[in-house]
């Protein structure tokens, strides 16, 4: 590379005539060299135009252990995606050997196109021709265009939804619960309304605007400074942790359930007596083994009266999903009516984000994270909603590589507690247009915070609309309002059905993410118009700004507390079974929630022995003071779940 370089800075030396470049050319390299050097120029240039395709096929015999059997279910195609499925129809018969090889006319047309233009390149290379073939059937699933009838998440789209029967008969109801006009121009008309203020109060207010300046027809923005914290309020929380007790985590759990009773929620499947004598003891153990991530062995060994297998009886017929989100339920409800829950927030609020763990075993779920994890180490997400207030209702484990968009309504739709949230706030990664425009039509405000805010693309709803110097920042172009007319009752229809749960919003979303048809591109543009407003308000609006930073960061203080409790096996899942890491991350939910009960009581109880002692404590100066403080619990060593708490127990 180095002699090639140097060859051509020669060659284009401006400074010297070009019939003396060459002269000098060879005085430096003869041919020998110059040929050796454009060998290995022109092997660097294979290698890497198909290197990534030689690996491909180099792999070709891990995809042959299932691809056979997976191409053998009854997919059903889409129009448009006939030439996928006469592929498919031709591996079946290269995989039951009706032919020998794959013809030399067989179809490339629905390969993407790199890979079209190496099989065009190379020939009907059969390996790399299968390698095509299951990426497009990939694909072709996440955008809907095959589906399977029986399946649970790759039906056809319109089975997701309600069909044409049921929607005829909740329409007009559907309307009304969803508070959302019959009329596609009466809502435009009112999101015209709210960008149009939007737009002309940024414009009023830019020359007094110490977050965003216009430069070249851009918004610049500077690093939003951190609100000062008054001296009052670290006194106040030193004073806090001075006075909270030091707790086992075992003991703080049974205290709080004899408070509130929540273990009355974790009942055996099938309703069947448990042969367990010690059945409340045992049953706080498994909950601490999962939401510490000790496991049922070491759990054991480090509790007297417990052995693994009454551990093993109780997580399977006791720990399961929905008695677990019961048992939160419980929780979250009681916490809500404490009367210091308020100071946080009414419940109105939440939010949703993130955080990574590693997973040591096979997991069909878990994908590789370099930023934290390196190469070669995979890890799951666990995605978790709270509340203002600070309590977990809503648990997911998802794969590193989605983006956690997808998954935002499930948590809010699956929401069974006492909470009623109009407001949602995320990151970055939990954005994207479509959100909007669903969180918009079910009737959610939706506040992300942008890491890339100024390279977000803005949006006008007329062009000739002008408002003054900040018309160069719609670099989005023009909303179209005729087509989001013309789906407005199949949007509607969309929303309705995933506030009726008929399927997993997370796979409605994946459908519509991945598809170009007009429906999905309907309901992009409807979100951009909302995405637009809450923009040009987060540009403009203090206090806004301060709201959602204030939410986000109370989920930092989550993730700071479920590492504390989450210690063992330095906090990464052993086992990569789904259901697996689904109960310990909905269990470690389950210790988070008991310890913002319990922190709360304690410091409602703190703060009554201060005013009493003549110190008052401001509200306002409360609500700075995270409930989730964790230093004073201590979540390892040996456990004892014998002692007996103050007040009614739950199970017991």
């Amino acid at each position: 590379l180095a002699t090639m370089l140097s060859a051509f800075e020669i060659v284009l030396d401006e400074t010297m005539p070009k019939e003396s470049r060459v002269l000098n050319l060879y005085m430096q390299y003869d041919d020998a060299a110059l040929r050796e050097a454009m060998t290995i120029v022109r092997d660097l240039h294979e290698l890497n135009e198909r290197g990534y395709f030689d690996e491909l096929i180099a792999r070709h015999h891990y995809l042959k252990r299932y691809l056979p059997e997976f191409l053998k279910l009854p997919f059903v195609a889409q129009p448009g995606a006939e030439p996928l499925m006469q592929a498919v129809t031709l591996a079946r018969r290269l995989h039951a050997g009706e032919i020998a090889q794959l013809p030399s006319d067989a179809t490339i047309d629905f390969a993407s196109g790199s890979l079209r233009k190496r099989l065009n390149e190379k020939g009907r290379d059969w390996r790399l021709w299968e390698i095509a073939l299951a990426f497009a059937v990939s694909d072709a699933l996440g955008a809907g265009d095959l589906y399977l009838v029986e399946s649970r998440n790759h039906v056809s789209f319109w089975n997701l939804v309600h069909n044409a029967k049921q929607w005829e008969q909740k329409r007009a109801a559907a309307y009304v619960d969803l508070n959302l006009p019959t009329e596609a121009d009466r809502a435009i008309d009112q999101l015209r309304g709210e960008l149009d203020q939007a737009a002309r109060s940024l414009a009023a207010g830019l020359d007094t605007n110490g977050f965003a300046k216009l430069t070249d027809g851009r918004l610049h923005y500077t690093r939003r400074e951190a609100t000062p914290e008054p001296a009052a309020v670290r006194q106040l929380r030193h004073a806090i942790r001075g006075h909270l007790p030091r707790v086992r985590i075992e003991d703080m759990l049974m205290e709080v359930d004899s408070w509130c009773g929540f273990t009355r929620e974790l009942q055996p499947l099938g309703g069947h007596p448990s042969r367990v004598e010690n059945l409340y003891a045992v049953l706080m153990a498994a909950l601490v083994a999962h939401g510490t991530n000790l496991g049922l062995f070491t759990m054991a060994q480090s509790t007297k009266g417990v052995t693994v297998d009454m551990l093993h009886h109780v997580s399977k017929w006791y720990l399961r999903d929905e008695t677990l989100r019961a048992a939160n339920r419980v929780l979250v409800d009681y916490h809500h009516r404490l009367p210091l829950s308020s100071v946080w927030g009414g419940g109105f609020s939440s939010s949703s984000d993130g955080q990574r763990f590693a997973v040591q075993g096979s997991s069909l779920l878990a994908s590789f994270y370099p930023r934290y994890f390196g190469y070669y180490e995979q890890a799951v997400t666990v995605l978790t909603h709270m509340s203002d207030q600070f309590s977990v209702f809503g648990t997911q484990v998802i794969s590193c590589s989605e983006r956690e968009a997808l998954h935002v309504l499930d948590g809010l739709f699956r929401n069974n507690t006492i909470l009623r949230v109009q407001q949602h706030y995320t990151d970055t990664h939990g954005f994207t247009e479509q959100l909007f425009g669903l969180c918009y039509l079910c009737g959610y405000s939706f506040m992300p915070r942008f890491k890339d805010l100024a390279d977000q693309k803005l949006y006008k709803f007329d062009r000739g609309t002008s408002y003054g110097e900040i018309d160069p920042i719609f670099r989005g172009g023009v909303i179209d309002t005729a087509l989001i007319r013309e789906q407005w009752d199949p949007l509607v229809r969309i929303a309705s059905s995933l506030r009726d749960r008929t399927s997993p919003a997370h796979v409605v979303m994946q459908r519509l993410s991945g598809s170009s048809d007009r429906l999905a591109k309907a309901l992009t543009m409807l979100g951009r118009i909302p995405k637009t407003t809450h923009i040009l308000r987060y540009s403009n609006e203090p206090p806004m700004r301060d709201d959602v930073c204030l939410h986000l960061n109370r989920g930092e203080s989550r993730h700071q507390l479920a590492r504390r409790l989450f210690f063992a096996n330095q906090g990464a899942f052993a086992d990569g079974d789904y259901e697996e890491v689904m109960n310990k991350a909905t269990a470690l939910s389950l210790l988070s929630n008991a310890v913002l009960v319990w922190n709360t009581v304690r410091m409602t109880e703190i703060v009554n022995a201060l005013e009493a002692a003549g110190q008052p404590v401001p509200r306002e100066h409360l609500a700075r003071i995270s409930p989730l403080l964790h230093k004073h619990v201590i979540p390892s060593g040996t456990y004892h779940f014998d002692r007996v708490t103050d007040g009614e127990g739950g199970l017991e």
